[in-house]
């Protein structure tokens, strides 16, 4: 038998309204609407930090079903400001399950709505890009709470990495003899993305997000990872001005996500917002050293522009017929190239400099929730390791 809730509301910033009925906390919560397309997955989205201050829509119709463990958890919490859903499980039926997802988010004090047309939402935004919205079961009046949702802070010009970073440094050890060092700036982390590299034989120093050149120097690793996270990477001067002496040493440098575009901004490129932006688990992109096609996890409303024309970048990408795939360019730092590419849209999904020791990717390669296809490139942050080592 269903639980009986209070009914909810949610009004987008151009006034569309939805109606539903309160799931998890009942209360009042604002943020940017997105929606997220994997069909798994849904507790290590709620605890990624990239979606601090964002609204996630499920494109999947029925969750919770699964409930929630300790094992799971990509963070210390949840971070989505909200949690939209068509259909809320009745039944949690898992052999690892410890807890439901609806008291989960309860507890956390995490506002979400059932019951909506998330089909109609997602096309919504789809056509009319990512926005602002919010979600009442306290006052269901939709004047009353558009009000509000307009008063409410934007994602583009947010600097939120210090609401998520660490608050002090601390070691994941490498699993059994330990290999490398690795310095990581935690910007969002997720703990799978340590775990990969332990089990590479890497130990990890994750740093807060504010640390400097001499704290990272500190650690004496064998290279720097900077990690994804939320808000507009346009913001984040002092962790470019931070890479752009790691890069000017030729300490070797990985990146993911919100990295990703911290290596664009040190390489001279600008960033843009996107209309809708890329998250689920079942995005495809091109490597193109290999020329493999991979299936990968993301998260992200910002990216990288196009090395030669940036100006020309509208929301949803390159101009028409245009395309980045391998589209090589002069930095500081040497030669630079496009290295991924997505497949759905030909926005920059990977850079790598040729003439230092650098490389990113704008997904998510530690694959928590999604597929493996992109593992590789743990094993390709070893060899560039070894191969400096060995310079």
């Amino acid at each position: 038998m269903s639980p009986k809730r209070a009914p909810a509301i949610l009004v987008l910033e151009d006034g569309r309204v939805f109606e539903g009925e309160a799931f998890g906390a009942v209360g009042e919560t604002f943020g940017e609407a997105v929606f997220a397309t994997g069909m798994t997955g849904y507790q290590e989205t709620l605890t990624d930090p990239s979606y601090h201050r964002q609204v996630v829509v499920q494109t999947t119709a029925h969750i919770g079903n699964t409930g929630v463990n300790a094992a799971d958890e990509e963070s210390r919490r949840i971070w989505v400001a909200g949690y939209v859903i068509h259909s809320a499980a009745r039944v949690v039926s898992n052999w690892r399950a410890t807890r439901g997802l609806e008291d989960e988010l309860a507890v956390q004090g995490v506002v979400g709505i059932c019951e909506v047309d998330t089909r109609a939402l997602t096309r919504h935004l789809r056509s009319g890009g990512a926005m602002r919205c919010g979600i009442s079961s306290l006052d269901t009046d939709p004047k009353a709470l558009l009000a509000k949702v307009k008063a409410s802070p934007s994602m583009a010009g947010a600097n939120l990495l210090d609401e998520v970073t660490c608050a002090e440094p601390y070691v994941v050890p490498a699993n059994g003899q330990r290999r490398f060092t690795v310095a990581a700036l935690d910007f969002g982390i997720k703990r799978n993305t340590p775990r990969r590299m332990a089990e590479r034989g890497i130990e990890t120093h994750v740093l807060p997000a504010s640390s400097t050149f001499d704290d990272i120097a500190a650690v004496n690793a064998d290279a720097v990872f900077l990690s994804n996270g939320p808000g507009d990477p346009a913001t984040a001067d002092h962790q470019v001005a931070v890479l752009r002496e790691l890069l000017a040493r030729r300490i070797p440098v990985f990146g993911i996500c919100f990295g990703n575009q911290i290596l664009g901004r040190a390489l001279g490129l600008s960033t843009f917002k996107l209309k809708f932006g890329h998250r689920g688990i079942n995005q495809p992109v091109r490597d193109e050293t290999t020329r493999k096609v991979e299936i990968t996890a993301h998260n992200h409303g910002f990216a990288v522009g196009l090395p030669s024309r940036e100006h020309e970048h509208s929301a949803v990408g390159p101009p028409a017929g245009e395309t980045a795939a391998g589209a090589e360019f002069d930095t500081e730092f040497g030669r630079a190239r496009v290295s991924h590419i997505c497949l759905n849209d030909n926005v920059v999904e990977g850079l790598s400099c040729m003439d230092i020791p650098a490389f990113s990717v704008q997904y998510h390669p530690e694959a928590a929730a999604g597929p493996h296809d992109a593992d590789y490139l743990f094993d390709r942050l070893t060899e560039m390791i070894g191969d400096n080592i060995s310079a």
